[in-house]
Order: structure tokens, then C-alpha cells, then sequence
């Protein structure tokens, strides 16, 4: 997150002095300026049109033998325009847990960025992991505090995963724009796309699947979304832009080489091209 130049040393160097576990509590407490849901608020409550800011689509998420995996497209639009094909939605929030963002792209960044810097702050302060479950509380609160942007058209819509060291399973998280938490079973998506690749989990994905065959979901599931969804961007050959893809195991949190999502989405596009000309 950025900080204005001039104050925010003093921010972190009473960080030690905070009587609270939690950094954000300690940003509203006494710089409740540099929250993200504080920032750029519209006057008057007008309605953000559609097409003035970025939006980020489609994320998927899935367990898998011992894990836990994310998966988000690289496009973002503004409106009918395409703003980014390189855009990445899916970030380590720590060790154990990754987070993927649909919305507005600008806002959900710095809900990710506070995010990751609230676990790494209550894990120095306490001196252990947050549990799994208080992250998954942690981010609803921030996206509550999101919601006088988001009633004005500039909602964040995360999608949460990690790898349950307690229960040695990985779990899955969605949200809603007022910061209800739900837990979700074996898959899901958010995003503009989520209809369809929803449609696309529900026939591909198995129990247990390996690390190599629910990478393989994944790209099936955002290159379905892309077809019916203008706003979702599927693997480009041409310009070599693959999804971003996170798995998070007992070994911790994982980022899909770009070399091994090339030869799966490369497989993907001519297995789909041969069913074409079959058809």
C-alpha cells in the first residue's frame, strides 16, 4: 500500500507501540485516511459508471489431493474496452493462503496489499500464524469496511483459499460486497465469467485429483469462461499470456511456473481445436 510521503514513518514506527494485533485496527485508528474503503470515496453518492475504472474477472478455486488451488485470467476492462491483458488477480496472502480479486481492480489491489501486511504484522506481534479461519474473518471485515465505495459502484469481490494446518485440508472462502463470509465446498469462481466456469468445474472436477490434473481444470475452466464471457481473458498463444495459478499444500503456497502453464493451456487449446474439426 502506499503511504504519503511525511507521515507515514511515524505510522510504522508506532506500530510497536500499538496495544492490537491487527494493522488495520491500527490504521483506523490513527491514520483511518490510508484504509482502502477511506480513499477516493465519490461525492454525493453518485453511481461509478460501468466503464470508468478497471475491473478484474474471473477467478477459480478448487481442493485437490492435500491442497488447495487459485487460478485467475490476466484481462481487465473498462466497459466494452479491454484496459489490461497482463493484469495478475491471484496473490499469496501468506505462507499458507492465497487471494484472488474480481471488481475494481485499483481498490481490490490495496485490500490485497493491507491484507498481506495484517498477517505478516499479527504473525511479528504474536509470534505465530493466524489461524485460517480468523484470516478468512480478518478479510471480511475489510471488505465491510469497503462498503460505502462499494454501494457506489466500486464493490471488491475476493475469493480466499489456504491450506488448514489444524485440519491438514484445504479450504475455500467466497465473499459478498457487505463482507459475509461463506465457505464454499470443492470449487468456485467469482467474476464476470463465474457462470461458466462454474458450469465447466462442475463436469471436470473429481475428488482428489493431483496437482497436475487440477492445474489442467483450472485452464479448462477460465478458457470456457473466456468463450462466453467477453470480459475474461483466455490462455493467449500469440502473445504467450497465461493464467496466473496458485497451489497452496502443507508445503506452503506455490506459483505455477509460466513454463508448465504453457504446455497445459498449449494442450488445452489443441484439444479444443481438434473437437472443433470433429465436430
Amino acid at each position: 500500500m502506499t503511504m504519503p510521503a511525511g507521515g507515514p514513518g511515524s505510522v510504522f514506527s508506532q506500530i510497536a507501540h500499538s496495544a492490537t494485533a491487527s494493522f488495520s485496527e491500527y490504521l483506523a485508528r490513527t491514520a483511518p485516511e490510508l484504509l482502502p474503503g477511506a480513499r477516493g470515496a465519490v461525492s454525493g453518492g453518485v453511481q461509478v459508471p460501468a466503464g470508468a475504472v478497471p475491473h478484474a474477472t474471473t477467478i477459480v478455486a478448487m481442493t485437490f489431493a492435500g491442497g488447495v488451488l487459485m487460478a485467475g485470467d490476466r484481462r481487465a476492462t473498462m466497459g466494452n474496452v479491454i484496459a489490461s491483458r497482463h493484469i495478475e488477480k491471484v496473490f499469496p496472502a501468506d505462507q499458507y493462503s492465497v487471494l484472488g480479486i474480481a471488481g475494481t481492480a485499483g481498490i481490490a489491489l490495496d485490500v490485497t496489499r493491507l491484507f498481506q501486511v495484517e498477517l505478516e504484522h499479527y504473525e511479528k506481534i504474536e509470534g505465530t500464524l493466524l489461524s485460517l479461519e480468523g484470516k478468512a474473518n480478518r478479510l471480511g471485515a475489510m471488505i465491510q469496511g469497503n462498503l460505502g465505495l462499494a454501494m457506489q459502484g466500486l464493490a471488491v469481490v475476493p475469493l480466499f483459499a489456504g491450506y488448514d494446518t489444524d485440519r491438514r485440508e484445504g479450504r475455500l472462502f467466497s465473499y459478498d460486497i457487505t463482507g459475509g463470509r461463506y465457505e464454499e465446498q470443492e470449487h468456485h469462481s467469482v467474476g464476470s465469467g463465474s457462470v461458466f466456469a462454474r458450469g465447466s468445474l462442475k463436469k471436470l472436477w473429481k475428488p482428489n485429483l493431483d496437482e497436475a490434473a487440477v492445474v489442467r481444470v483450472a485452464v479448462e475452466a477460465l478458457y470456457d469462461a473466456a468463450d462466453d464471457d467477453s470480459a475474461t481473458g483466455g490462455p493467449d498463444a500469440v502473445r504467450q499470456v497465461w493464467p496466473v495459478v496458485y497451489t497452496v499444500n502443507a508445503a506452503g503456497a506455490r506459483r505455477i511456473p509460466e513454463a508448465e502453464l504453457a504446455a497445459t493451456s498449449e494442450a488445452v487449446i489443441a484439444s479444443r481445436t481438434i473437437a472443433g474439426r470433429e465436430a
